[in-house]
């Protein structure tokens, strides 16, 4: 295993939650009062204007309820509650609630530890696009960890966060498509990936595209 792809891995283990939506628009006027006294540190207003939206059915308000919550921010904190409001956030397709979900079942904060859960909610958000749970999810089916082993799963999830312009994901999936792991051996496409990668700081890749370009300028442009 590489330095880069060891790094991706790991950092799949230490994911932490993260309160990365409460700044999305927000539709009802009482999450955004929500949002204004949250900006202001006014974390029990913000509290009370979120519960109250959450109960109206507004999915984002559940999330930052939940994760208010899971943090201890306008009260102490409450894990069954905020999971409750999390989980009622994601049941409603709201991603990062999905993502976070999956977090948590990892880990198993306020929730039983279950790596096939996790699996499952980051299925959820990496089908809606979530760069970082297609990370997750690629590694969970690499490593055969909540999902059985899988590398041409894990090659599609890498390379859907790749695309969306994850540098360890464009990393990995150069390497696939160099050793031809969980997809066809193409040396042009691992070369396209590395240099993807390499254009935003990766210094190993930028060697392994110099090294690929090499070979491929030696055998005539073949993907070998």
């Amino acid at each position: 295993m590489t330095a880069s792809l060891r790094t991706i891995v790991g950092a799949a283990f230490t994911a932490i939650l993260a309160l990365a939506a409460l700044a999305a628009p927000i539709r009802e006027r009482a999450a955004d009062a929500g949002w204004q006294a949250y900006q202001r540190g006014d974390y029990a207003s913000a509290l009370a204007a979120y519960e109250a939206a959450a109960r109206e059915g507004d999915r984002l308000a559940q999330f930052n309820l939940g994760v208010m919550l899971l943090r201890g921010e306008g009260k102490p904190v409450d894990l069954n509650s905020g999971i409750a409001w999390l989980t009622k956030a994601a049941d409603a397709e709201m991603v990062q609630a999905q993502y976070n979900l999956g977090l948590l079942y990892e880990s198993g904060i306020g929730v039983p530890r279950s790596l096939t859960a996790a699996t499952e909610w980051w299925q959820k958000a990496a089908e809606q696009g979530h760069t970082e749970a297609q990370v997750q999810l690629a590694t969970q089916y690499f490593l055969g960890r909540g999902a059985p082993k899988d590398w041409k799963l894990a090659a599609k999830w890498y390379e859907a966060a790749a695309a969306n312009g994850d540098p360890g994901a464009q990393y990995i999936i150069a390497s696939f498509y160099e050793h031809g792991d969980g997809v066809p051996r193409d040396l042009r496409r691992a070369l396209e990936w590395y240099v993807h990668a390499a254009r935003q700081g990766d210094v190993g890749a930028a060697a392994q595209a110099k090294d690929v370009a090499r070979r491929l300028a030696e055998s005539g442009n073949a993907s070998r």
